[in-house]
């Protein structure tokens, strides 16, 4: 069969998507591929489909069991031999694997980076006959990305071992120089180099300045998105746990995930994110990576990750399908302070002046005014035109200012009169009148600062002292103790003003919505198809995407196929889900037809 053949027989697709067919046709010449595309760009059909064409297996190393496990899942159910190797099986079922593979009976062999280190591996591999290896997540080889990893580095090895195999890497994330180091590092001999564009054209992409906490903006923002999968990113484990209590109690179906957890905690979560059982994963940096579930609404963060690639592949695990999607991202000037101490620590001087210069970006970007999707390309060196309407600034109309002076003057003076030797909650306590025990073990009551700021929240003396933390006014000293700097004794001596978008006091989302240019819109019918999946999900035991994903089903509600032949234009329906699947939905267009 050909290359088109196999896409809609086995993949059910109807045509390639941009770059895909350039990444197959590589692997078929035996050439050796660095492919850099956005998630959702369907990077692992551009090494599975040509799988099917060769003789012998693909082994493919990945990072994680959990997307290892979803793969092969999704490939068996495509009647494509696949297995996986990982300790956590036992000795028969590891045995049974190592035959079917010494039998030629495996197209697909995923593995992690820590097994291909092992020399006992590796000879067994030299036993078998394989096309080539593909290596995902492939950013975690350099040491200039943002997720370096030892294991990874150790894949130099592949080409010393297996000279004249193909190798394929992918990654969604990699500026100029990660791919020059990718290149290097795996010793790829004059590699296809194919790098899509970082434009994610149904990606709403939005950007606020956190009040408090963030927990009110983010009940507003869900609000929105009732009853739709999403991850919500916090910057620590406990944080991570405080706000899944806190959505539980407003009626959301959350659950916390990060690495304090035990492996069978972060499994069940895991496995209820995945089917649909719980519908927002409240994590740590701990949960995502490689995750294959692509019916994801949105993405939330909760404070700044430390860099433009982490939190490009974090919101990119929205909207893999195609359909309409939301990112946003809540900060504060003391994300980048807290990120900076971190990197204090630092050892390195090269990684950390490379550090330093991520956060320093990602603060910029966090900032910006012009549009999200060009300041993401840039990073990236990438160029791309003007979103028009998938950004908060390009959507934005005039920004309305307030005046905020008289209040900046409040805070500078409860800092001065209290030694600037506290923290921000203990300066908001004087202002807001706070009797507790720490303001009356010092006396603070007895300022004359005391209780002169009780007419606002303690949300917006934070954004207040956030805006002074951001024009330098204000700093962070031992302690997180806040220091008055030059231009906080200038605002103090009335010879500058401090303004602040009004928005800043709001906690309502007030930017309008784009209208997503989608080929087919939900219908009355959607659900109704959406329930029949889930039953037969139920009934085999696998996610619901893997029967057939939300733009599959869309376009079956609209389009009411009557017969087997109407079926299989349909995107995402080939011969191998209709015979598994076909009869079922079918019945059903029918009863609606």
């Amino acid at each position: 069969m050909s290359s088109y053949e196999i896409l809609k027989k086995i993949f059910g697709h109807n045509e390639f998507r941009e770059f895909q067919e350039e990444a197959v046709n590589a692997l078929l010449a035996k050439r050796d591929l660095l492919t850099i595309l956005p998630t959702g760009g369907g990077k692992s059909l551009c090494y599975q489909l040509p799988s099917l064409m060769m003789d012998g297996v693909t082994v493919v190393i990945s990072p994680l069991i959990a997307l290892m496990q979803d793969q092969v899942t999704a490939l068996l159910k495509n009647s494509i031999e696949a297995c996986m190797i990982s300790s956590f099986m036992d000795r028969e079922e590891s045995k049974s694997i190592y035959s079917k593979l010494l039998k030629n009976e495996v197209r697909l062999l995923y593995i992690s980076p820590e097994r291909m280190a092992t020399e006992n591996f590796v000879l067994f591999l030299q036993k078998l006959k394989i096309n080539f290896f593909v290596i995902d997540e492939a950013h975690c080889v350099s040491e200039w990305g943002h997720e370096f990893r030892d294991d990874y580095r150790k894949l130099d090895r592949i080409k010393k071992f297996f000279p004249n195999t193909p190798v394929a890497a992918f990654t969604a994330t990699a500026t100029h120089k990660v791919a020059e180091d990718i290149i290097k590092h795996l010793s790829l001999k004059e590699p296809v180099f194919i790098r899509g564009k970082t434009f994610r054209k149904n990606l709403l992409i939005r950007v606020k300045r956190r009040i408090g906490d963030g927990r009110k903006q983010l009940e507003e923002f869900l609000k929105e998105h009732k009853n739709k999968s999403g991850i919500v990113y916090t910057f620590t484990r406990k944080e991570a746990e405080k706000t899944a209590a806190f959505l539980l109690k407003r009626g959301f179906r959350a659950s916390a995930y990060h690495a304090g957890l035990d492996k069978e905690q972060r499994g069940d979560v895991y496995r209820d994110f995945i089917y649909d059982r719980i519908d927002i994963v409240v994590a740590t940096v701990a949960f995502g990576m490689g995750i294959d579930k692509s019916d994801i609404r949105f993405v939330v963060h909760l404070s700044m990750p430390k860099t433009l690639e982490n939190y490009y592949q974090e919101i990119g695990r929205a909207g893999r399908d195609g359909l309409e999607s939301e990112v946003l991202l809540l900060f504060s000037k003391s994300d980048e302070i807290k990120r900076s101490m971190l990197l204090e620590d630092i050892e390195n001087l090269s990684y950390k002046k490379t550090a330093v210069k991520k956060l320093a970006f990602m603060y910029k970007y966090a900032l910006g005014t012009s549009c999200r999707h060009q300041i993401i390309a840039e990073y990236f060196d990438d160029e791309v035109q003007k979103c028009k309407n998938f950004c908060d600034n390009c959507l934005k109309s005039d920004t309305e200012y307030i005046d905020i002076t008289i209040e900046a003057q409040k805070l500078l003076s409860a800092v001065y009169r209290t030694g600037q030797c506290f923290g921000l909650k203990h300066i908001i306590d004087i202002l807001r009148g706070s009797a507790n025990q720490n303001i009356l073990r010092f006396n603070h009551d007895k300022l004359s600062v005391y209780a002169i700021g009780k007419d606002f929240s303690k949300d917006k003396w934070s954004v207040i002292a956030d805006t002074l933390l951001e024009i330098s006014a204000l700093s962070l000293g031992e302690h997180r103790a806040l220091k008055i700097e030059n231009e906080g004794f200038r605002i103090l001596k009335k010879q500058r003003d401090v303004m602040i978008e009004k928005e800043r006091f709001e906690i309502k989302e007030s930017v309008k919505k784009p209208k997503i240019d989608i080929e087919y819109e939900k219908n009355e019918y959607f659900e109704k198809f959406r329930e029949l999946r889930a039953k037969i999900a139920k009934r085999e035991g696998v996610p619901a995407y893997i029967v057939f994903g939300d733009k599959t089903l869309i376009e079956l509600s609209n389009k009411l196929p009557v017969d087997k032949e109407g079926m299989l234009e349909i995107n995402g329906i080939g011969e191998v889900k209709f015979e598994r699947y076909g009869e079922d939905f079918l019945k059903l267009c029918r009863e609606f037809g």
